[in-house]
């Protein structure tokens, strides 16, 4: 098995996707001629022509309403959105026609429109660049909202989300583009709506996904290293919306503490969502509050000052240290 980065596995994706189907259609920002930084489309357009592959205007709106109507036609459009933040302008069309379609129409009209959202920070772009919108495309009902948080599920669910009849909003962390991992592709991986364990463990529950994921494993491996040899389990969520309570309850409730990681702001987060779930599911068996560890609630600041911003090791462990010790007739160590 050969050395793979991210972005080569999305790539592969893409390709393959579009060799099985020519319905699949990429346009965007860097779908075409004009060569990306991340490199995740190089080549669609020479391999399958610009008909296939092809750049746009800086216009999210009009793109969004162009793939509504390919979508209708049975085209299955891909687009990318050129960052995070540049998804506003057509948030009303997402809301009014991807997401409420196969509603509104009983059944009858489905938009399998996937758009793939480069997010969030620590590759040094400007503070507007870094935000993660993952709480706002999870709100949305009628959307899946997916965050791969390795190789083999960077591909495997954006073949899936390829072949979805819904619309989805697929999530990729920009800093986790150039890790490497040894798979052999094409590789299909559990499907959408299905966390994984990355570390199984029985003191406690950390809970995260996309970018997050590696500093929580990172926490785990410092904390089970550590002399009181904390056995912690990492659960990578994979999709937001669907939402795989079954395997977060199973674990919170064997373990009976919990911590919620993700890099944007922590008020009104996915976080708040994750622990008030807990709370509802796992209310006996917790032996003390569920915390979160996420980006401070302020503006993204400046590259130089990221490091400060983001969930990191060390504040993760803090939090393990907090929900470990918080126990019956303890104090609290905050």
């Amino acid at each position: 098995m050969a050395e793979t980065t991210m972005a080569q596995a999305l790539s592969t994706a893409l390709h393959d996707a579009m060799r099985r189907s020519d319905r699949v259609i990429l346009f965007g920002r860097g779908a075409g001629q004009f060569k990306r930084a991340f490199d995740v489309t190089a080549g669609l357009s020479g391999t399958f022509g610009p008909w296939r592959g092809f750049d746009t205007q800086s216009s999210e709106a009009e793109n969004l309403a162009a793939a509504v109507g390919m979508a209708l036609y049975g085209y299955r459009p891909v687009i990318e959105l050129r960052l995070g933040t540049r998804a506003d302008p057509p948030v009303e069309q997402t809301l009014a026609e991807l997401a409420r379609m196969r509603t509104c129409t009983r059944g009858r009209v489905g938009l399998p429109i996937v758009l793939r959202v480069p997010y969030g920070g620590g590759v040094g772009e400007e503070p507007r660049h870094d935000i993660s919108s993952s709480a706002f495309w999870a709100h949305v009902p009628g959307l899946h909202t997916v965050a791969p948080a390795n190789v083999a599920d960077a591909y495997s669910l954006l073949r899936e989300a390829i072949d979805s009849p819904d619309p989805v909003v697929f999530l990729e962390p920009e800093r986790l583009y150039w890790e490497t991992e040894a798979v052999a592709l094409p590789v299909r991986t559990q499907p959408f709506g299905r966390a994984a364990v990355r570390r199984p463990g029985t003191t406690a529950t950390l809970i995260a996904c996309g970018a997050s994921v590696p500093v929580a494993v990172a926490a785990a491996e410092v904390a089970a290293a550590g002399e009181s040899g904390q056995d912690v389990e990492v659960i990578d969520l994979r999709t937001l919306a669907p939402f795989d309570d079954a395997t977060v309850v199973e674990s919170v409730k064997r373990t009976g503490r919990a911590v919620v990681v993700h890099e944007s702001h922590g008020f009104h987060g996915v976080g708040a969502e994750i622990a008030a779930r807990i709370a509802e599911r796992c209310f006996d068996e917790l032996k003390a509050p569920v915390l979160r560890v996420t980006g401070w609630d302020i503006p993204s600041p400046a590259p130089n000052l990221e490091k400060y911003h983001l969930p990191s090791v060390d504040r993760v462990l803090r939090a393990l240290h907090q929900v470990l010790r918080v126990l019956p007739g303890s104090p609290d160590l905050t």
